[in-house]
């Protein structure tokens, strides 16, 4: 008889942790390209918010989880890694993060928003091209 309870408490434990294990903590759907457009929205809405707007903790905290969802989601998996929309919208993600990292009280440049404002256009041909 304890033998028996000891194997399903195990049996328990196992189908806990497996179905613990398939919920998704990120914010992203698991579709590349619908992910990728709306980390652009999410990015774009904040950089083009004001020194003065109320919500600019928050939507800067939103930003920083997209781009660290998206890396975590994407950067392993080899059917999206070779694609051109991936390589630069990591460039952006990278140039972005980096600077939240070091600058977190200043401003994005306007040199810095120029640059990710054309990778973003440039990673919206590649998926509207399929790639």
């Amino acid at each position: 008889m304890k033998r028996y309870w000891s194997r399903l408490l195990a049996l328990v434990l196992v189908v806990a942790i497996g179905l613990v294990g398939c919920a998704s903590p990120d914010s992203l759907t698991g579709d590349y390209r619908q992910d990728t457009l709306a980390v652009v929205n999410t990015l774009r809405q904040a950089l083009e918010l004001t020194e003065d707007s109320p919500d600019k903790a928050a939507i800067q905290a939103e930003a920083r989880q997209k781009i660290n969802d998206f890396s975590a989601r994407y950067q392993r998996v080899n059917s999206v890694s070779g694609l051109s929309s991936f390589t630069t919208m990591r460039t952006a993600l990278n140039s972005l993060a980096g600077h939240y990292s070091s600058y977190p009280n200043r401003p994005v440049p306007q040199k810095l928003k120029n640059r990710l404002e054309q990778e973003f256009k440039q990673v919206e041909n590649a998926l509207k091209r399929g790639g």
